[in-house]
């Protein structure tokens, strides 16, 4: 069996993800170490340290997430659940602030984001849910709207913190999720109304800050040493780079202008760098990563398997949406970071551990469509043996 899926797993998508995370490694140093310096002196490495250090654990996660069959999760659903919910009241508790955020949770020096995590679980929830609700899907009180309470809590947990960025992300997802799992069109209209009629009411209770960010990504210049300040730094990096860029470490804009240049703005960097066609292969791999995973989701058979794919790559396209549009002023910077680039472990160990359970149903799907050729395979060398065998024993009762 573990021969079978070694020959079986997506390569394709396994280049895809480690191209992405060396590009990740090199951006980072490329675009942090003045930062590193200006914070830690003559520690120009210091944020690359710990990406590479958060790598190779992730890598480690990636390899074993790769390895376990998939359907485990689904036994494990609703403790993953409890533990995030767990851990979303903890961090309300006696979370570290960063960044104006309650967000983190610290053991001495080190820290992760349970935001992150919970954002796996409640997919792997979400997918075990659905499947096993498949026969009274229609039914909007039993099949729906349980799920709906859960997301809901979870998203007012996340918003408090306040990290309404990860939040409205946690509930895309959600929505693909729902949109994918067969419930009725009427409901799908229910609920799209549902969801704009709560962000109307959300939009009464944002801060004066996170108002400011709708006006700093659609007028920037109306305040450009305010709240429009990263994003006129960010055109400013897009237009330097032009087409083929300034080239690996020439960019002017992280020596101080742009804030949070290896981790919200990374993706402008690469621009100023490597140009068009260097953020270009950026988004093609992580639209390959994406689009390969709905293939992936089609050709799975098993509900679960194929809701958890779509679930976990749609996370990823939306996460890469949200990023690349506060980058270039299409959407409000909401801190979410660019996927397998931006600095940061508890993202990148999310998204490896997530990206190996991609490759594990992938590896199912291939070997299921696989074993009718090889039933048929084994029926003719059978049968070739069988007409190899008469033919001897003809062969020998014709001797003297």
């Amino acid at each position: 069996m573990f021969k079978q899926m070694l020959r079986n797993y997506d390569k394709s998508l396994i280049i895809s993800v480690l191209s992405l995370c060396m590009i990740g490694l090199v951006m980072v140093y490329s675009s942090s170490y003045y930062t590193a310096m200006v914070r830690y002196g003559e520690s120009s490495s210091y944020f690359f340290t710990r990406q590479l250090l958060f790598f190779g654990v992730s890598l480690v996660v990636f390899l074993l997430a790769l390895l376990a069959p998939y359907k485990v999760y689904k036994k494990l659903m609703k403790i993953m659940l409890l533990f995030s919910l767990f851990l979303l009241t903890a961090v309300l508790l006696f979370g570290r602030t960063a960044n104006n955020a309650q967000s983190w949770i610290s053991f001495g020096s080190v820290g992760f984001q349970p935001a992150e995590f919970v954002k796996l679980g409640l997919i792997i929830y979400l997918a075990a849910i659905y499947s096993k609700k498949q026969s009274y899907l229609s039914d909007f009180v039993r099949g729906v709207l349980p799920t709906l309470v859960v997301i809901v809590t979870i998203f007012c947990l996340v918003a408090i913190q306040p990290d309404l960025g990860t939040a409205m992300l946690i509930v895309g997802t959600s929505g693909v999720m729902i949109i994918c799992s067969g419930i009725r069109l009427k409901h799908l209209i229910l609920l799209f109304l549902l969801a704009m009629a709560s962000c109307t009411i959300l939009g009464i209770f944002l801060s004066e800050e996170q108002l400011s960010r709708f006006t700093a990504a659609y007028d920037p210049f109306s305040d450009p040493q305010g709240s429009g300040y990263h994003l006129i730094n960010s055109y400013i990096a897009i237009a330097h780079g032009g087409i083929i860029g300034q080239g690996l470490g020439g960019s002017t804009q992280k020596l101080g202008f742009l804030p949070e240049a290896h981790t919200d703005f990374i993706s402008a960097i690469i621009a100023e760098e490597f140009g068009f066609f260097g953020i270009g292969i950026v988004i093609s791999l992580l639209a390959y990563i994406v689009f390969r995973g709905f293939f992936i989701a089609i050709r799975c058979k098993d509900t679960f398997g194929s809701l958890l794919v779509i679930g976990i790559c749609g996370m990823i396209g939306i996460q890469s949406i949200v990023n690349l549009g506060a980058a270039t002023g299409l959407l409000p910077i909401t801190g979410v970071p660019l996927p397998f680039i931006s600095y940061g472990g508890s993202s990148l160990l999310l998204l490896m551990m997530a990206m190996g359970i991609v490759i594990n149903i992938s590896s199912f799907v291939n070997m299921e469509r696989k074993k009718p050729d090889m039933i048929q395979k084994n029926s003719s060398d059978r049968s070739l043996k069988l007409v190899k065998n008469q033919n001897k024993r003809r062969a020998v009762s014709r001797l003297p």
